[in-house]
């Protein structure tokens, strides 16, 4: 197929890229400056002089807690006019396959563990990031109301849980919570600090999967695109501390020192744990165990971030 893969300069973009089955399909790949999401009429005529077969949409304005908490009208308005002429612009072409990278934070901050994708809109966000959040959930609705009106449109939402790994962003203000944590342990251990500090009680439970079995599978969905649900958690079905993130990172980089608890500094929802039935009844399952993952992203982190 001809695909056009939105945010191809971002973590999931280049890892869906490299993927081994990548070279099955032709790919277009605009930076954001050949393509400006924002932009209508732009979008509109890139897609009319394209003709793709197929739009992945994994574009958005994206950071860890801090910059949500300091930015949440760009988080919500960028992401909002992103999602909006993306999904218009397939939809006015004729575009019929369209699949929407949307996230776990659309779920509600108070829902029972393991999230199930019947639950969005069924409760108040997490304050911390509703602006993106609530721009999620309306690109992951648009799909559903265009599906609706017509189901030639085959227009269908990834909910991932959590991601790290090769091209992810290591600077703090950027950054989630592996990364981050990969830099700060990585630093103190280069200074040889005795102790580093954890926001909250480290208690807080997070389903990290690595962005490599992310882009495997959407090479599965897209081979049976038909039969994948209109919304579909992806992730692995269990969670960590960040406690136990701290300590997989710390020993993987040899780091012996102290961890202490900062409990002035937020954490966050408690827990965040997708439901994966629709995932396994789909036939997809995750291949690179935590240790793994992180030995990658560390790896990466040495020879393409510090090299830089």
């Amino acid at each position: 197929m001809k695909i056009l893969i939105t945010g191809s300069n971002g973590m999931v973009g280049k890892n869906i890229l490299e993927h081994p089955k990548a070279i099955f399909h032709d790919f277009l790949t605009p930076s954001s400056s050949e393509l400006n999401l924002t932009d209508f009429l732009q979008v509109d005529n890139y897609i009319k002089k394209n003709q793709p077969d197929c739009i992945i949409h994994a574009a958005g304005l994206v950071g860890g807690i801090q910059a949500n908490i300091a930015r949440p009208v760009d988080f919500l308005v960028t992401n909002v006019d992103m999602g909006r002429n993306i999904l218009m612009a397939a939809k006015d072409n004729n575009v019929k396959n369209f699949m929407n990278m949307a996230s776990s934070c659309m779920y509600p901050r108070h829902a029972q563990n393991p999230l199930k994708e019947e639950m969005i809109l069924q409760g108040e966000l997490e304050p911390t990031n509703e602006g993106y959040a609530l721009a999620k959930i309306f690109s992951t609705r648009l799909c559903e109301y265009i599906n609706k009106e017509n189901p030639e449109f085959q227009y269908k939402t990834v909910i991932p849980c959590n991601l790290y790994g090769k091209y992810d962003k290591f600077k703090p203000e950027h950054s989630h919570m592996v990364p981050a944590v990969i830099k700060k342990i990585y630093e103190a251990k280069q200074n040889n600090s005795p102790e580093i500090d954890i926001w909250g009680d480290g208690l807080a439970r997070r389903e990290f999967m690595y962005a490599g079995d992310l882009a495997d599978f959407v090479f599965y969905a897209l081979d049976n695109f038909k039969s994948m649900p209109q919304n579909i958690n992806v992730g692995l079905g269990y969670d960590y501390t960040i406690n136990e993130y701290y300590e997989a990172i710390a020993g993987i980089l040899d780091f012996k020192g102290k961890f202490i608890h900062d409990l002035t500094k937020p954490v966050g929802m408690k827990q965040k744990l997708i439901d994966d039935s629709k995932l396994k009844s789909f036939g997809w399952k995750h291949q690179t165990s935590l240790e793994d993952g992180i030995k990658k992203t560390v790896e990466y982190f040495k020879s393409a971030v510090l090299n830089d």
